[in-house]
């Protein structure tokens, strides 16, 4: 019995002695930092050995865990195409930190931008590197594989890969991206030393002396991490301790970013009040305010463009509300059988319709298609200046005289212009004429109604008013002034958003309240402020300014953009 245990403690001993020291210490140099701090981490490993500092959000999310309807489908599609399930859980936010970052991936080019249509999927305008990821979990070392922290099984490493490196998943579950200018193309995963030169290193230091093993490590953390969050660390392995992130500024729960909602009013008072002279964009126009300064992405398990559509119903409901009093009631410039024709077509299209419509063509397909269509307008916008168009609209050309000589009267006399008043002659379903400056127009009632239908789906899918194509429709096809044109824009934008908005309602999707807040006072102001600024403007700038913003959604629909 006693040889017995003395064999059993000298195998012990040589096991010991014979197995590799595992040293891995280190210090947090806080226990809690403000989003955006920077975080240093210090101690001792092994000598000789590579570092591996896995930063692990300690709360973890499985995509069963998301609520959105729609999630789930796409999740549950592309968890079976991605080999992962939806009961994988990974951290949302996770960062490994290391001096090899090679042996977790790769540096290839990344192309993007411009048309997919004509250009094929994987190809772009633009050229950039970008770090991918191993897509085979066993193409890792084993030892590497074993300093992952929370991700151990393939398929975490599936998800952890597709939520970093696949745009819904970056919009959906991680919320943090490298850009290229304003453009996504992945998000931090594995990081190594600035020293690279690679833009996702850009704030990182890793120090490491293989002679000793000592490390030095600091890094700036999210600038949007939800406050209080908790974060765990290891090294090599070994968990070393954690820390907690704390707010810094206004929190948008929903819109999850810190924004100061002064600001917010004060871009939805800029977008508002052009939105009201014109009658178009303001619905994209604040979704590209949202996207490139507020960067609303939604709670984690939501797709960011599920805040940010039911967000901008607000602007695109509450910035016409502002300037309708105007135009209705003390201008009298309200073509109703057209407005509400056309608003209940787009209210059957944008409540009803549109999820149908969105869910068959795919969304990059869809706004592809539509680029095109809105550069035809603004080309068509343009030509409609040209002296031989106007002097086929002889009622256009007489009634922008009119008008142009009443501004100079005005002027000289110091008082306000008359902006004109619309004088009913023949209401009907498919006829509806008036006189506006003392010229006749006529228009088609029911086909607006059907253009209504249409433009109410482009409403739905995008979260936006679709007055960017009632307008150049109605100076296009139905030949009306843009004085006309605008209010009855507005009528429809309005019906539209509650449509759009009772739409999201039904699928359980609510926006900020904070950032729609903002967004109502700020649009009811520019509201206010356009339909009282439009009668400083001509029939032809106003047409000018139309064509250019067609122009500008054109590019930002093919992602051709200048400031890259």
């Amino acid at each position: 019995m006693k040889n017995g245990l003395k064999h059993f403690f000298l195998m012990a001993l040589v096991l010991l002695m014979t197995a590799p020291v595992a040293l891995a210490s280190g210090s947090i140099s806080a226990a809690t930092f403000k989003a955006g701090d920077r975080v240093e981490i210090k101690g001792k490993i092994a000598p000789g050995e590579d570092l591996y500092i896995a930063i692990s959000q300690n709360e973890m999310f499985a995509p069963k865990d998301t609520e959105g309807v729609h999630e789930i489908k796409r999740l549950t599609r592309d968890a079976e195409r991605q080999g992962f399930s939806m009961d994988t859980q990974i951290p949302p936010i996770y960062y490994l930190i290391t001096n090899v970052p090679e042996k977790f991936g790769k540096i290839d080019k990344k192309r993007f931008g411009g048309p997919s249509v004509l250009l094929g999927k994987g190809n772009g305008l633009y050229s950039t590197t970008m770090f991918y990821l191993n897509k085979n979990f066993n193409d890792i070392e084993d030892n590497a594989r074993a300093m992952l922290g929370t991700i151990k099984s393939e398929e975490q490493w599936n998800f952890f890969r597709y939520a970093n490196e696949n745009t819904y998943g970056i919009n959906t579950i991680v919320k943090e991206g490298n850009r290229i200018g304003k453009v996504v193309i992945f998000s931090r995963s594995v990081i190594g030393d600035a020293s690279s030169e690679n833009y996702w290193d850009e704030g990182t230091n890793v120090t490491l002396d293989k002679s000793t093993g000592e490390y030095t490590v600091s890094f700036d953390s999210f600038r949007h991490t939800p406050p209080d969050t908790r974060f765990d660390v290891y090294v090599n392995g070994a968990s070393i301790g954690e820390y907690t992130v704390t707010k810094n500024g206004f929190w948008l729960n929903k819109g999850y970013r810190y924004m100061n909602p002064l600001w917010i009013v004060i871009g939805a008072i800029l977008v508002g009040t052009y939105f009201s002279m014109i009658g178009a964009a303001g619905g994209m126009l604040m979704a590209a305010f949202q996207v490139l300064v507020v960067n609303t992405m939604g709670p984690v398990g939501i797709n960011a463009a599920n805040v940010l559509k039911p967000s901008n119903m607000a602007l695109t409901l509450f910035s016409p509300l502002g300037s309708f009093y105007r135009y209705a009631v003390v201008e009298r410039r309200v073509a109703w059988p057209v407005g509400l024709s056309f608003g209940v077509g787009i209210f059957v299209g944008s409540i009803w319709l549109g999820k149908y419509v969105s869910a068959l063509l795919p969304m990059q397909a869809y706004r592809e298609w539509l680029a095109v269509l809105v550069v035809i307008m603004g080309i068509k916008t343009l030509t409609e200046m040209t002296p031989k168009a106007m002097e086929k609209r002889k009622n256009i050309k007489a009634m922008t005289k009119k008008f142009n000589d009443e501004i100079a009267a005005a002027k000289a006399e110091g008082r306000s212009a008359d902006m004109g008043s619309i004088e009913p002659i023949k209401t009907g379903l498919m006829d509806y004429r008036f006189k506006f400056w003392g010229e006749e127009f006529r228009i088609n009632p029911l086909l607006f109604a059907i253009l209504g239908i249409l433009i109410g789906v482009v409403s739905r899918s995008f979260g936006i008013g679709g007055g960017f194509l009632l307008v150049p429709a109605m100076t296009t096809l139905g030949a009306l002034p843009m004085y006309v044109a605008v209010p009855i824009s507005l009528i429809g934008t309005c019906f539209s958003s509650v449509g759009a908005f009772i739409g999201y309602l039904m699928t359980g999707y609510l926006p900020d309240m904070t950032l729609a807040i903002a967004i109502i006072i700020g649009g009811f102001a520019g509201g206010m402020l356009g339909s009282r600024a439009q009668k400083m403007f001509s029939e032809m700038t106003l047409k000018i300014i139309l064509a250019c913003t067609l122009f500008f959604l054109f590019f930002r629909f093919f992602k051709i953009q200048i400031w890259l």
